[in-house]
């Protein structure tokens, strides 16, 4: 078998906060697309549908320059400079109404996933995950589920800001539902459904017919937010549906990214379902739409939904960014400028890497080019510079060209990157096994460069770094600084915290918070730099700044953080920097630590360089962090510490963490009713990229997760560390796993992209997994070994697989070495060089149907 386990190995020690966050744009092969005209019309089951006959528009066009399509060509165009406009539009006649099959033929020569949005009748419906295929000549299916009405439909496969395009669409072919079925969209069905949005505070789902709905909205505190994109900054018509019990009105307060835009009247609707429509401000990127019980509101409402005129719905997988990504890699290249290649060997800068490549410049003139697809004003570049004798980093600058111009140099350094040694690492070069080899800068521009702009980084005669390895750029529109609201804050600085000064403000801004919420305000942060030396208390407080691109509060050597000591707080809009350089368990803290009371939000912030960037405590109940960048931190992104209740981690960009990305730790109670939903995690140094360790009905949904690097799933469900026995459903839903996995050097074991683990050396019980476990809809591909991996020789027994595609693993498609039982259907692996599946240890694996490839 392909994978050998130790059972006394040295153990990572998980050591509690106090004593110890696009899409993502993958490497394109440089897809040769082209592709707007007829439109094409079915009217039974097994009719073929040319794409090169359905309706086009925003860029898309027919071509013929690939063999292997049907009729006389394919639809192309779906390229990074339509992206936001590319789409396709097929028409169906239904005989009647209920859900229907889509399968789509389709070319992705690129040589990573790729999403198209599929709409049905002008309603978003979901994100489609393109596998990739051989070549641009070879050609596959998907099938989708459609909900049809009776009579004429349509369904567009369109190119949003939200997807990464780049595919060739031959044809669809329709199987229409033969029987009435339920309405798949019943008059007046909101964009945004209840049950998808998080809320906290004491709404929970209900059901009344085919209508699903959030009840429970009366104690003050009670709330429902929804993630809504918006393409641009402007106002929007927000349209709530809801009803009331009685013919009394309800009122609630429209809160939109901490703002509040007032109190909502809802007329009275005694059990009939009806709308009512406000205007609210939005930005352009997340925004999150809020309803929730204020004081003077009675709250005695039902709610359905909102609609959003004119927004962007979520991607299925990951987080809404606020950024276009280009890999250095799939830029152009001056002569001399070479890319490392790819690889996965731990150790090694590439495994580090983006799509597993990056660019080095190492002599005088030599660049490397990208070029813009959607304006920018501000930047961030993942590099790597050398280390020094001494372990403690060199600083260089590296030119900046746009259109054939230099703009500025850039300031990098390697302060924060290069650890050594064994875990938990150190800054000694003389300890060895050089890792973490990667940091980010970012810059405002102080222009804005329209899309098609070329920016070229090039070492120049006086950037003296011997060397600069360049992995990715973030490119996008910040916007200005935000201006304090006009009611509900006091600035800082008539409180007596002066930005910029040089001076330490802990004490200042601690005094500045206290009378802000004696006076019953939030706390506004004028952009500028704030030095913090020591904790920042959370006990019930507002604090808001000017931007993550404006405020800064600048720590130093893992210090300056928050403690959350219960009460509701929100923090939003600005960044925070701790100025690590190297993980220190006993002497720093999480970025944001403790108990975090009922009912807080984080929004809008920037975190890197501290030990974690969040660690919730028991207490902490209902949080919803979102819209996080969580980024080079040494430890874990996020722990969902035991005793969490409720919370969710959403819609964040977590990168270059020194553990787990994301974490629940169920450590003597249990971690319960939480989620990490909609989230884009890229390239933990150590460890998975989501992990549930023990705890109740806690999910892991919607989210992107690539380039696992040691010791490594992308998702790991596992009784290890000790916690508290899982209970409830743990859900594993609508995931996207991208070149996960890796190699555990201390265990000489390989870890799955999805692993389920019993622990044979839980101390605290037996270490079996009994409580369900479902996994669905999950696309693994590119595993680095197994694409699921169950283990170790300790029962796993309640395991659901459904609607999962294993595309090219390292080795097995399915290997398991357990106790217990399991229902696998749909389950699809192609290309496994190991096969299919490996199955020892008694494991009843009972086969249901549309398996595949094992």
């Amino acid at each position: 078998m392909s994978t050998s386990f130790r059972h006394s190995p040295p153990r990572r020690t998980r050591i509690s906060a106090r004593l110890c966050a696009i899409a993502l744009t993958s490497v394109l092969a440089g897809a040769a697309l082209s592709v707007p005209g007829t439109m094409g019309t079915a009217a039974a089951a097994g009719i073929l549908l040319e794409a090169e006959s359905a309706a086009r528009s925003g860029g898309t066009t027919v071509a013929n320059d690939h063999s292997g399509y049907t009729g006389t060509g394919f639809v192309g165009g779906y390229t990074d400079g339509n992206r936001g406009t590319a789409s396709t539009t097929f028409t169906l006649t239904s005989p009647t109404t209920g859900n229907g099959n889509a399968r789509i033929r389709y070319a992705n020569g690129t040589g990573s996933p790729k999403t198209l949005s599929l709409y049905v009748n002008g309603t978003y419906t979901r994100h489609i995950t393109f596998a990739p295929t051989a070549n641009w000549d070879t050609w596959t299916t998907t099938d989708q589920t459609i909900p049809l009405r009776t009579g004429t439909n349509t369904l567009a496969l369109t190119f949003t800001t939200n997807d990464t395009g780049n595919i060739n669409l031959d044809n669809l072919v329709p199987t229409l539902p033969t029987g009435p079925g339920p309405d798949p969209d019943p008059p007046g069905t909101p964009a945004f459904q209840a049950e998808d949005a998080f809320f906290s505070g004491g709404p929970s789902t209900a059901t009344s017919g085919t209508t699903t709905y959030l009840d429970g909205f009366t104690a003050t505190g009670s709330r429902a937010v929804f993630a809504v994109g918006s393409a641009t900054a402007a106002s929007r018509d927000v349209t709530t549906r809801y009803r009331t019990t009685g013919a009394t009105a309800a009122t609630v307060t429209l809160t939109v990214n901490g703002t509040r835009t007032g109190q909502v009247s809802l007329p009275g609707t005694s059990g009939a379902w009806a709308t009512r429509t406000v205007a609210a401000p939005l930005r352009t990127g997340l925004n999150t739409v809020t309803l929730r019980t204020e004081q003077g509101d009675n709250g005695a409402f039902q709610l359905d939904g909102i609609t959003v005129a004119d927004a962007q719905a979520a991607p299925d997988r990951g987080a809404i960014l606020p950024y276009t990504s280009y890999e250095a890699e799939a830029g152009t290249l001056s002569a001399g400028a070479a890319r490392l290649g790819v690889s996965r060997e731990y150790l090694r800068p590439a495994a580090e890497a983006s799509g597993r490549d990056a660019v080095v410049l190492d002599r005088t003139g030599e660049y490397v080019e990208v070029r813009l697809t959607q304006a920018a004003n501000a930047l961030t570049l993942r590099h790597s510079l050398p280390d020094n004798a001494s372990g403690t980093g060199t600083d260089a600058t590296l030119s900046l060209y746009a259109g054939g111009t230099q703009i500025r140099d850039l300031n990098l350094t390697s302060r924060h990157a290069w650890v050594y040694g064994a875990y938990p690492y150190t800054n000694n070069p003389g300890e060895g096994s050089a890792h973490r080899f990667f940091d980010e800068s970012r810059v405002l521009l102080g222009t804005t460069y329209p899309a098609g702009t070329v920016l070229r980084f090039q070492k120049d005669s006086g950037d003296q770094a011997s060397s600069y390895t360049l992995d990715l750029v973030e490119a996008e529109n910040a916007p200005g600084a935000y201006a304090m609201p006009a009611s509900g804050f006091v600035s800082a600085v008539d409180l007596g915290v002066t930005p910029g000064d040089g001076g330490d403000d802990t004490a200042t801004l601690n005094s500045a918070l206290e009378q802000a919420r004696s006076s019953g305000r939030g706390l506004w942060l004028p952009a500028g730099t704030y030095r913090v030396s020591g904790e920042i208390i959370l006990n019930g407080v507002t604090l808001r700044g000017a931007g993550p691109w404006h405020t800064l509060l600048q720590g130093s050597d893992g210090h300056g953080t928050f403690t959350g000591r219960g009460g509701t707080s929100t923090v939003q809009d600005l960044a925070v920097d701790g100025g690590s350089t190297v993980r220190d368990d006993s002497g720093q803290r999480a970025m944001f630590e403790g108990d975090f009371g009922s009912g807080s939000t984080f929004q809008n912030v920037w975190v890197e360089h501290s030990k974690v960037g969040i660690w919730t405590n028991a207490g902490t109940q209902g949080l919803l962090a979102t819209g996080l960048r969580i980024r080079d931190t040494y430890a874990d992104g996020v722990n969902l510490y035991s005793g969490t209740r409720g919370t969710e981690i959403s819609h964040s960009s977590v990168r270059n963490t020194g553990d787990d990305a994301l974490a629940m730790w169920s450590g003597g109670q249990a971690t319960r009713d939480s989620s990490f939903r909609h989230n884009t995690v890229q390239l933990p140094m150590l460890a998975n990229g989501a992990a549930v360790y023990g705890g109740h009905a806690n999910r892991v949904e919607h989210n992107l997760i690539a380039d696992t690097v040691t010791a490594a799933a992308g998702i790991a469900i596992s009784s290890r560390f000790d916690p508290v026995a899982f209970s409830g459903t743990t859900s594993v839903q609508h995931n996207t796993l991208l070149r996960a996995g890796g190699y555990e050097p201390n265990w000489n074991s390989e870890f799955g992209a999805l692993w389920i683990y019993a622990d044979p050396g839980n101390t605290v019980g037996t270490g079996d997994i009994t409580a369900p476990v479902v996994v669905r809809d999950i696309d693994i591909v590119d595993a680095t070994y197994s694409g699921i991996l169950v283990t170790w020789e300790r029962t796993v027994g309640n395991l659901t697989v459904d609607d999962v595609t294993v595309t090219r693993p390292g080795t097995h498609g399915i290997e398991i070495h357990a106790r217990g039982a399991g229902t696998f259907s749909g389950v699809r692996v192609s290309a496994a060089p190991a096969g299919g599946l490996s199955l020892t240890g008694g494991f009843t694996l009972t086969r249901g149907t549309g398996n595949s490839g094992w």
